[in-house]
């Protein structure tokens, strides 16, 4: 909304100090992402804006900042709130307290159950949370013709939607194969998105490949796993957008590479990141105390969550601590440890009593989960020689290994063998436009009995399931159908844990809280399956995503992601 005359003198006599200004953040000193120095003095706000910093102010409303230092509110870069298994509006109550005032998300993952109804329910959504919620437009539905999604949006769906206030420009562009190959329909959205905003998703890509796929205006990358990768984006114009998530914690790897150099280029995202990980270890403060803990210069560090994301995706309201910037301002207990002691968010103190407010939103997709019942049959792998390709999970990472292992056989079946931790994975098809099944086994699980089955399958969220038996992996399976959707583990026969999540099989339509405390009991359900795996869920949720090397397995079976083409059986 455009400021008004009147508003603009208000802001003027208040920054002169003619009039006492809105809220005064009094005693406290600040980091000042620019210069890198902590500077002592009042700031001063007048409405959602910063208008006096440096000097001393008087106010209407006065916080004490007695031994707390102020820093620009964190922006999450890259998030796909679906994958914090609530909605919107929860993600927004469960985050902001924690220092995130600004979130940039694509919906993704509902658009591929929902199409348009899963964007506008974004959108809706989006209208109405206390927390800056900004919004991609999903350009990869599906993501690959090698999957069936609930869903297709062409560039035409999406223009209709380009000029949403709430709308920056197009999602990550993972379909990177399609832009190689000069697809029409992949070149048609990158068309229509020129000189706007382009996320991209480019992991391992580098050389020519990386020239051809920055040169269609593709602007950053979350998929960044190694310093030498990252660098060679950084030299060739790419923003890199460090990321910790729920299972992919590049942080480690990536931390060497914020310098004051670089720190201009960079970002922090999420991507993926569940309500249990967010209440143990936090969410955009959780990275940038890590970064900070690992060597990475403070005040770059922090550059890179605030200023630096925020000019990457071309919003120079925010980011900074100065005059004429938005009062998103995170006050800290100590700046090391990113210990936050309060939020505001747009001249507002962040309390339980601001989401009060808000619109409610009616969830949509309660019936997605289309997959009629199956029996253990529906699992059987014809035995068609003993060296099969194996999905070997590496842990903390989406990035899978192609093994070549021996399965056994039994009966003309091919048959997982717990005891060298070869489990059957198998993805059924729930949209029902069709009765596909993929069937292949996968290593890393360490299941010695049972099984996990999901409806979260990125990105087109059919139903997933690992397990040591065909019988266990049709009841998880056929629970998941009763639930329409969610996480189910199995047992001998018993359902010993699960998480209901109705809102097109990817959300609860609970509270964060409960929500972390079903995924605790969860937890504990699967480790005494002898799964080692800190987010299970999560890591099998990637496994049917064909867009990440190096082997995974969708409902048209195992997909050979580097030849971008399905494993001969």
């Amino acid at each position: 909304m455009a400021v008004t005359r009147d508003e603009l003198k208000t802001r003027i006599g208040q920054a002169l100090g003619e009039t006492k200004a809105d809220l005064v953040i009094k005693n406290t000193r600040f980091l000042n992402v620019v210069t890198g120095e902590t500077a002592a003095g009042d700031i001063a706000l007048c409405g959602d804006r910063i208008v006096g910093t440096y000097e001393s102010y008087d106010g209407v409303e006065e916080i004490d900042g007695s031994g707390l230092t102020v820093v620009p509110g964190f922006i999450d870069t890259h998030v796909h709130c679906e994958s914090t298994c609530v909605t919107p509006m929860e993600f927004d109550r469960c985050v902001l307290p924690r220092g995130t005032t600004t979130a940039i998300c694509d919906p993704h993952e509902i658009c591929n159950v929902l199409g348009e109804k899963g964007l506008r329910y974004f959108l809706d959504c989006a209208e109405g949370t206390v927390l800056d919620l900004r919004v991609q437009l999903s350009s990869c539905v599906p993501a690959t013709e090698l999957e069936t999604s609930g869903a297709r949006l062409e560039a035409a769906d999406l223009l209709r939607h380009k000029d949403h206030p709430k709308v920056l420009g197009l999602a990550e562009f993972m379909n990177f194969p399609g832009v190689f190959h000069k697809v029409d329909g992949v070149l048609d959205k990158l068309a229509a998105f020129d000189g706007r905003h382009i996320d991209g998703h480019a992991p391992l890509l580098s050389g020519r490949e990386l020239n051809a796929y920055l040169s269609c205006g593709i602007r950053n990358c979350h998929e960044t796993t190694s310093a030498p990768e990252a660098m060679e984006k950084l030299r060739k114009g790419m923003q890199v957008l460090i990321r910790d998530g729920s299972v992919s914690k590049d942080v480690h790897a990536l931390a060497p590479v914020i310098q004051p150099e670089t720190s201009p280029f960079l970002g922090f995202c999420t991507d993926d990141r569940n309500p249990l990980d967010i209440a143990e270890e936090g969410h955009m403060d959780h990275l940038i105390r890590s970064a900070i803990r690992l060597g990475a210069p403070l005040a770059h560090v922090y550059r890179a969550a605030t200023w630096s994301a925020a000019r990457g995706f071309g919003l120079f309201d925010r980011g900074l601590i100065a005059p004429g910037q938005r009062a998103d301002l995170v006050l800290l207990d100590d700046l090391e440890e990113c210990a936050v002691n309060r939020v505001i968010r747009n001249g507002r103190v962040v309390t339980p009593e601001i989401f009060a407010g808000r619109p409610a939103v009616s969830p949509v997709g309660l019936r997605s989960v289309k997959l009629q019942p199956v029996t253990a049959e529906d699992f059987a792998v014809p035995a068609r020689g003993s060296v099969q390709s194996v999905i070997g999970v590496l842990p903390g990472k989406i990035i899978t290994a192609h093994l070549r292992l021996e399965v056994p056989a039994k009966d003309g079946r091919l048959v997982a063998d717990p005891d060298r931790d070869i489990l059957k994975i198998c993805v059924f098809a729930r949209h029902g436009t069709n009765q596909n099944v993929g069937r292949g086994f996968t290593s890393g699980f360490h299941i010695r009995e049972g099984a996990l089955a999901s409806s979260v399958g990125h990105d087109s969220h059919n139903i997933c399931v690992v397990g040591a038996s065909d019988e266990d992996m049709a009841i998880a399976v056929n629970r998941l159908i009763e639930l329409q959707g969610g996480f189910v583990a199995v047992r001998n026969g018993k359902v010993v844990g699960e998480l209901a999540l109705p809102l097109a099989g990817l959300m609860s339509l609970e509270p964060f809280e409960t929500v972390e405390r079903h995924l605790r009991s969860l937890r504990a359900s699967v480790k005494e399956m002898g799964c080692p795996l800190a987010e299970p869920f999560l890591q099998l949720a990637f496994l049917p995503l064909p867009v990440i090397p190096h082997l995974k397995i969708t409902d048209r079976g195992l997909v050979d992601v580097d030849k971008f083409a399905l494993v001969e059986a």
